[in-house]
């Protein structure tokens, strides 16, 4: 890796959103914040969006992150929570892109098979290997918080893979082309 780079992670939601930054250098992946924020007492669903929006311009400013993955919306019974996770998605991502920083989204299973190699893994699972992996303790009550550094992982692993071709999509023959050491004959 040529230059350390640092990565927020968006767990969107209208009532808790979590956050996650991390960084990366030539050893690897660690931990540099997380949190939550707590719209639970506003109730005007607008004044929520303004207050995503901008508590993660805050953490833009705060972290100047080289790049911001976020969790997709993902449907459930109620097509009303996914509309409202896609409006909290949109208030986070237009902080970011109005920076020029660049977006990844992640699907939830996605980021738990990136984490945990189970798609179907608890919160507490992937908590309990973002603690393994950044090599830090965390506080169970922040379950949204470790989820959006799964993302932020989940997106410097996918950033990393020397199979990702384009669309995330293993390409054997690009690897092949960039790697031609490593073809034993």
């Amino acid at each position: 890796m040529s230059k350390a780079k640092t990565i927020l992670g968006i767990d969107p939601g209208t009532n808790i959103l979590g956050f996650g930054v991390i960084g990366v250098d030539a050893k690897g992946p660690y931990y540099k914040d997380m949190g939550v924020f707590d719209l639970r007492k506003i109730e005007d669903p607008f004044e929520k969006l303004a207050n995503i929006f901008a508590g993660v311009s805050e953490l833009i400013e705060e972290h100047q992150p080289d790049e911001l993955a976020v969790e997709s919306p993902f449907y459930g019974k109620n097509a009303q929570v996914i509309l409202k996770l896609g409006r909290a998605q949109g208030a986070a991502l237009t902080a970011a892109v109005m920076r020029g920083i660049p977006v990844a989204e992640y699907a939830p299973r996605k980021a738990k098979i990136a984490i945990c190699g189970n798609g179907a893994a608890s919160k507490e699972q992937v908590a309990m290997m973002i603690q393994k992996t950044l090599n830090v303790r965390l506080e169970s009550k922040y379950l949204d918080a470790t989820d959006a550094l799964a993302i932020a992982l989940c997106h410097h692993y996918q950033m990393t893979n020397p199979l990702a071709g384009s669309g995330g999509k293993t390409d054997w023959k690009k690897f092949l082309a960039d790697n031609p050491d490593r073809v034993k004959k």
